[in-house]
């Protein structure tokens, strides 16, 4: 047996299916990777009051009363069981005596979903499982409580695992342990046999904490360790320096600007600078504040390159974005963009703007330009991955907003450079400093925290529109007045409406960074709001006398360039649009944003909705509408986000809001996250210390050559679909 074996292996056919199927579980390395998710004592208060209705749980608890009586509506008997813990009570309920002989004072466990009678919390016919004196499984001192599912109790869970763990000699030659045995002297960490033994049937609390902190070593060194090797990797291929160059383009560039640099963003250049002149290809990730100016960091790195004789090629995420970044950096260089010509500047390059909705023969000429090496920088979305499209000279790869693409599509972009080219990858969601060892750990860290002058700031505010809904006519009647002052205004809206049920919006937040589902989200809760909608009861009510369109991800490309451009020239009052404006559109005039159904949104991508107001010297006001009680979790969260413009501050509780797996991204695979118990909030200092071991792992001697079972484990995770969280924010 190993821990690849088949647990049909070990436990028979029929208990193996059910696991497979409800708690995907199949090796035994599956099964002792599913831990308890909280231990009983008995006769410790296990808080059977704080239950809530709808619950699937296992609960440990005394036999106080039994009952049996003849039905009168209907054949048979029904009985009644009172169990309690200490600190509540709650009943069971068997019908026609298909229950286990339960007698009072017995400790038993009993599994189900908690049901609602006459005011009362019960389980209806629950499985029950009686703890009997010679019952040495659970007569233990502290009880395992499993994840469990319909068919499989936390008991059989708790005996399947209690097979494997029994002969502990043999469960030493079971287990390959991936970490050695040097790092675990030099951090007191015990075998995998006695951590697992420990987490599995312990004697003490004590015991739980000290497998606990083992088995997040095992995760932590693990992922870094496979990004230990990825930076690895990137190091052993030389790219092309591209130093900068005095009287170039660079230099134009700062000549242009109508405005001084941050300090910021002079360090950050400078250091970005000092990474392309070199031939070891620069990986760096550039993460700042909305608005504080990255993308003219961007384009200073972009110059030094064209300056060096190579390319530059900008990845955005959607075609409105990929068109405003083209008009923007356009905009910045003048004549520099124009080389070739009439009214060009012969010093300075091309701009090209790549899509796959343009036109054939735009894009055929796009496609030349790229090809001979005339545009020197390229803008486009996922077209600039296509077949076809190739570069003369690609020596550095910008990827704007990061967290919208994937490693592999980075890497398809780098692979079209005849060497590997430098690569900057940017985000305006702050990430907290776990999470970019985490998940940005093959990249450098660089951060912008400081605003360009000037900035009018942004305040905010909830309307809570089911506790005051007299909130929402002041909202409109502040978007009249900002109007009125000569400013502009977004509402945005979670979908974009009309025939569009079947299908799912290409631009809309589908919870997907973080929203919780809390007590906002039940089942009877109404369709999120729609831009089409929205748009006309505004037009027709409380903005008719303004000029109001809308924007979303399913018009045309032309139509939607054109309306951004009709909102930038003034010649638009009130934008109604999807999250499609969520990134990198800029028109300073914009003063107000309001958020319909904030509570669909997850904190990040309201922080980043409400950057696009108050770019210019005007204040600005963002209005985060919701049907949420202020009193709720989610009305909690919305005030959270209003109360503060910190972006770290909101990251940071956007990762308390979340489930680690999600932003680890492993719910985008449809799988188990291998990331169980380490803690991106808790588990900071765990992770560096993690990191440091497997970047001298991966560095020494022969690399995880010399330690097989930790490279067996690294290689397992590159191979198992589930490393899809770590392409993912």
């Amino acid at each position: 047996m190993s821990m690849d074996t088949d647990l049909s292996r070990v436990l028979g056919p029929k208990t193996s299916k059910v696991m497979a199927d409800q708690l995907q579980l199949r090796t035994v390395r599956d099964l002792l990777r599913h831990y308890p998710r909280r231990y009983a004592r008995r006769g410790e208060m296990s808080r059977l009051d704080d239950l809530q209705v709808g619950d699937r749980v296992t609960v440990l608890a005394q036999v106080k009363s039994v009952s049996t009586r003849r039905m009168q509506q209907r054949r048979g008997t029904l009985t009644e069981v009172t169990v309690g813990d200490g600190a509540g009570s709650m009943r069971l309920v068997f019908f026609n005596n298909r229950h286990a002989h339960l007698d009072v004072g017995e400790w038993g466990l009993f599994a189900g979903t908690v049901g609602l009678w006459r005011g009362d919390k019960q389980f209806s016919h629950p499985d029950c499982h009686i703890i009997t004196g010679d019952d040495d499984d659970w007569a233990r001192a502290l009880v395992p409580l499993y994840p469990a599912s319909k068919d499989v109790s936390s008991w059989v869970i708790q005996k399947s695992v209690k097979m494997l763990l029994d002969d502990r000699h043999s469960l030493e030659a079971l287990l390959d342990d991936p970490i050695p045995a040097a790092v675990r002297d030099r951090h007191g960490l015990p075998s995998l046999a006695t951590a697992l033994v420990y987490k599995h049937r312990p004697e003490s609390l004590a015991q739980v904490e000290f497998a606990d902190e083992r088995l997040k070593w095992d995760e932590a060194l693990v992922l870094q360790c496979t990004l230990a090797a990825r930076r690895r990797a990137a190091a052993l291929e030389p790219g092309i320096e591209r130093p900068r160059r005095s009287g170039g383009l660079l230099d134009a560039v700062d000549a242009a600007l109508p405005f001084s640099l941050t300090e910021g963003q002079r360090e950050v250049g400078e250091e970005l600078a000092a990474e392309l002149a070199r031939v070891q290809p620069m990986n760096r990730l550039l993460q700042g504040e909305v608005g504080s100016g990255k993308t003219v960091v961007a384009l200073r790195a972009m110059a030094q390159v064209v300056d060096a004789g190579g390319q530059a090629a900008l990845l955005a995420p959607t075609e409105v974005l990929a068109a405003q970044h083209a008009r923007s950096l356009s905009a910045i260089l003048g004549p520099l963009a124009r080389a070739g010509e009439l009214d060009g500047d012969p010093a300075g390059t091309r701009v090209v703007l790549l899509t796959g909705s343009q036109k054939a023969a735009v894009r055929r000429e796009a496609r030349a330009a790229v090809a001979d090496g005339s545009a020197g920088i390229v803008v486009g979305t996922h077209a600039l991955l296509q077949e076809g499209v190739e570069f003369a000279d690609l020596g550095l790869v910008v990827v704007d907003e990061q967290h919208r693409f994937g490693v592999e599509q980075r890497d398809a972009l780098r692979a079209k450079g005849t060497r590997p080219p430098h690569v900057l990858v940017m985000t305006a969601t702050p990430i907290p400093r776990t999470v970019a060892m985490t998940v940005y750990g093959d990249l450098e860290t660089s951060t912008l925290r400081q605003l360009p002058a000037g900035r009018g700031g942004v305040s905010s505010s909830v309307v809570p529109v089911r506790d005051k809904p007299a909130w929402l006519e002041r909202a409109w009647a502040r978007v009249r007045e900002e109007v009125a002052a000569g400013r502009q205004a977004y509402v945005v809206c979670p979908r974009i409406g009309d025939l569009e049920e079947s299908a799912k919006d290409d631009d809309g937040p589908d919870d997907a960074d973080g929203a919780p589902p809390d007590d906002a989200g039940t089942s009877d809760r109404r369709p999120p709001l729609a831009v089409l909608d929205v748009a006309e009861g505004l037009r027709s009510g409380p903005l008719s006398a303004l000029r109001v369109e809308v924007l979303h991800g399913r018009m045309p490309p032309e139509e939607k360039e054109a309306r951004m451009r009709a909102f930038a020239a003034g010649e638009v009052d009130v934008l109604v649009a999807t999250t499609v404006v969520e990134v990198g559109v800029d028109v300073p005039n914009a003063t107000v944003m309001v958020v319909m159904d904030a509570d669909r949104f997850g904190v990040s991508q309201l922080h980043q909705l409400r950057g696009r107001v108050a770019r210019g010297k005007h204040a600005g006001l963002c209005l985060l509408v919701s049907e949420a009680s202020s009193s709720s979790a989610t009305g909690q969260r919305l005030a959270a986000v209003a109360a503060t413009t910190d972006g770290f501050e909101l990251a940071r509780l956007d990762l308390e809001t979340r489930r680690e797996g999600d932003v680890l991204g492993a719910a985008q695979s449809g799988r188990r996250s291998n990331v169980k118990l380490l803690s991106l909030l808790d588990d900071e200092t765990l992770i560096a210390e993690a990191r440091a071991e497997a970047t001298a792992l991966v560095e020494n001697g022969g690399g995880l050559a010399d330690h097989p079972e930790l490279a067996a484990a690294v290689a397992a995770l590159a191979m198992d679909e589930r490393a899809d969280y770590l392409e993912k924010a």
